[in-house]
């Protein structure tokens, strides 16, 4: 009897183990495979990622459809993400609201004068812009760390 139960112990420990790593295995699958996925909103296209060298490189790949990158990091020159971003036209009027997946934020904006906050666990950091349609244009964003 001893012998049955241990076997029955072992069977429902090996199909819990091949459950639980099939399960995992699904959930890889039905997740985004680390390509940055372009995303339009008003008008404005944007991709945001960074994280591993995959996403860098498909990043870098598309850096020439756009014409602003901004750069999320701590001063100590760790990248930071789930950065929220929002940019205003001259007049004021917000153009985009996003969340960065990662550090890099890339986006296409038509050429003009812009304000971007770009907030890290509620600490806001301003910068004005300046955007052509032809380059495109780094900004740094750097926080203090607490």
């Amino acid at each position: 009897m001893k012998l049955i139960f241990d076997t029955a112990r072992r069977i429902l420990a090996y199909g819990f183990v091949a459950i639980l790593f099939g399960s995992a295995s699904l959930v890889f699958a039905a997740s985004p495979n680390g390509d940055a996925i372009v995303q339009n909103v008003g008008g404005v296209s944007y991709v945001s990622g960074g994280v591993g060298t995959s996403s860098i490189d498909r990043l870098n790949s598309l850096a020439n459809d756009f014409n602003v990158k901004l750069v999320f990091a701590l001063k100590s020159g760790a990248y930071v993400s789930n950065v929220r971003v929002t940019i205003a036209d001259a007049t004021g009027r917000t153009v985009l609201d996003a969340t960065s997946e990662g550090p890099w934020f890339l986006a296409k904006l038509p050429a003009g004068v812009y304000q971007i906050v770009a907030t890290l666990a509620d600490h806001p950091i301003k910068q004005p812009l300046s955007v052509d349609t032809a380059r495109l244009k780094t900004v740094d964003f750097r926080w203090a760390t607490e």
